[in-house]
């Protein structure tokens, strides 16, 4: 970078563009549009040449003159991501970037569900990633190896568990098979054209066959036993995703609190939806019995749809101001291969691609609902949706840099669950299965904090819970402690407990997110002028942002 500019907001457009180039896969997720075609460089080298740009960026943006709030939020939101970019890459982090969830292996695939299908200069640039995509691969190996020789690999569990990830990008049900089917029902691909769609995902398929040969053969017996990562680089990645800083221990047992406290409300809600049966009666009745459930993916898909259209409409003007691009929302089936929770992709730059809800459901028969009400207000409306898409949609108030890249998993996934518990304050949630869903989602989160922490540090299990008090941390103790208290299925535990042990320091965000946002909505409401949809449109405004940058600048809302 040249230019000389002082001005924040132009340097965040130039931000934004460099980003883009050096991360073509967050470019596409994000819908900023130029780099469709492209891979990043997932080399060593090309994350050393990601830093050397940040770090120029970070240079720049401290010379920027600042003459209002709208400049002071710009500047905070670009330094934080230098700093994140800083410090990942001086821990060596890029060096075993291999986990069950959020991974270089996960976005090489994923991405591909962000494309435009419907138009001919959509499936150019997927063909072409498509055939590119080996020499990504081998990027991502080469860093892999660099950390698998420095003595930095990862976990072993994250290892068999992207194996066999790797497994199901290559089998008969791989998502890159489904893009043939998308090309065909799109109609517009010549002979020629499809022909060379189909050795181009063949090629993409057998770059991860050697991939997954190199991970078994070669990384899988350097990878170390132990899951647990220790407390400083637990606080370091703690402090990224959350934006500030926590007290571990103080967080472990308020967590574990939490667990307590809603297992007891749990307890309640299942009297009520039954008194007759045991907590666990109940527990397996709404997740066994047909009236309690979707018998069909087209039909869960549609009530869904209904769902989120009716709490859009009747919240629009009342609660939240909802900007006309995000009144449209897409609810869709994830391809397989992927991990089991639900999840949320927001609207391209333009609005062009709506943000859509993605469900794990294919090829299920038989779908559960008491915890899907919670989840669709959680992932859609007015959960990531109207979070997501405001921040976007402000064009006017913030940089291009904050409305395009940058979100923070603290007040992202904790507007996301705050967003449950006041829909729960508006009777949205007017049965009491759909109660019984926000209390598992609750404690789902709550558990987390237990896990994550408890996990990661070594600590014990407190002597005063009654979950198996003053033991140790296992895999077997963290799957039982979803199974029994979240109430997660037997593939939905396992994969979330995969995911704490592969993705340290984020799983507490929703929880932890989710109570700063109460304990500014409690410091607001009492001053006199407090009006509740007012905080949550100065909320919304500042976007997603690192924790301690939304304080600030709440307070600087209000002063």
């Amino acid at each position: 970078m040249t230019d000389a500019t002082t001005d924040i907001f132009v340097l965040s457009d130039q931000a934004t563009d460099l980003a883009a180039a050096t991360d073509p896969i967050h470019a596409t997720m994000a819908g900023v549009s130029g780099h469709d075609h492209e891979w990043p460089d997932l080399s060593p080298g090309g994350y050393e040449r990601r830093a050397e740009v940040w770090a120029d960026i970070a240079q720049r943006a401290e010379a920027c003159d600042i003459h209002d709030k709208r400049d002071q939020l710009a500047l905070d939101v670009l330094l934080d991501e230098c700093n994140l970019v800083a410090t990942l890459t001086d821990a060596d982090e890029h060096l075993r970037d291999l986990n069950n969830i959020v991974s270089p292996h996960q976005d090489l695939r994923m991405v591909f569900g962000s494309h435009d299908t419907g138009s001919q200069e959509g499936w150019d640039a997927i063909l072409t990633r498509l055939e590119t995509l080996p020499a990504a691969l081998e990027g991502y190996r080469q860093s892999l190896e660099e950390g698998r020789r420095r003595g930095v690999a990862v976990a072993r569990r994250q290892v068999e568990a992207v194996i066999e990830q790797g497994r199901l990008a290559t089998g008969t049900e791989s998502s890159f098979d489904q893009l043939l089917t998308k090309l065909e029902t799109w109609g517009g691909a010549s002979e020629s054209f499809t022909d060379r769609a189909r050795s181009a995902i063949d090629g993409a398929k057998g770059a991860f066959d050697d991939f997954n040969s190199y991970l078994e053969t070669t990384y899988a017996p350097d990878s170390v036993e132990a899951d647990g990562v220790g407390r400083d680089r637990y606080a370091m990645l703690a402090g990224l995703y959350l934006g500030t800083s926590l007290d571990l221990e103080e967080t472990y047992t308020w967590g574990w609190g939490e667990v307590e406290r809603l297992w007891s409300e749990l307890q309640s809600v299942a009297a009520e939806i039954d008194s007759s049966k045991s907590s666990a009666e109940v527990f397996d009745m709404l997740m066994t019995d047909p009236a309690y459930a979707m018998t069909s993916t087209d039909e869960f898909i549609a009530f869904m749809k209904e769902r989120q259209l009716q709490a859009l409409q009747q919240l629009d003007g009342s609660h939240f101001d909802v900007p006309d691009p995000i009144k449209t929302i897409n609810v869709q089936v994830e391809p397989a291969g992927g991990a089991s929770a639900a999840s949320y992709v927001g609207p391209s730059e333009d609005f062009s691609r709506p943000g859509s809800i993605w469900y794990p459901i294919e090829g299920k028969t038989f779908l559960p609902l008491f915890q899907e009400i919670t989840t669709a207000y959680h992932e859609g409306f007015p959960g990531h949706h109207l979070q997501v898409g405001v921040q976007v949609s402000q064009g006017d108030r913030l940089s291009r840099f904050h409305r395009t890249w940058v979100w923070y998993p603290g007040s992202g996934e904790g507007w996301a669950l705050y967003a449950e518990r006041f829909m729960d304050e508006l009777g949205y949630l007017e049965r009491p299965e759909y109660r019984a869903g926000l209390l598992t989602s609750q404690l789902f989160r709550s558990c987390r904090i237990a896990i994550d922490i408890g996990v990661h540090l070594g600590l014990p299990i407190p002597d005063d819970v009654s979950f198996h008090p003053g033991e140790t941390w296992t895999y077997d103790l963290a799957y039982e402690l979803l199974r029994t208290r979240a109430l997660l299925s037997h593939e939905e535990a396992d994969s979330e407990v995969t995911r704490y042990l592969g993705w340290p320091g984020q799983a507490i965000s929703y929880k932890v997110g989710e109570q700063a946002i109460l304990d500014l909505r409690t410091e607001h409401s009492g001053r006199p002028d407090f009006d509740l949809k007012t905080f949550h449109a100065d909320l919304l405004a500042i976007g997603s942002v690192g924790l301690d940058v939304l304080r600030a600048h709440m307070a600087s809302h209000s002063g």
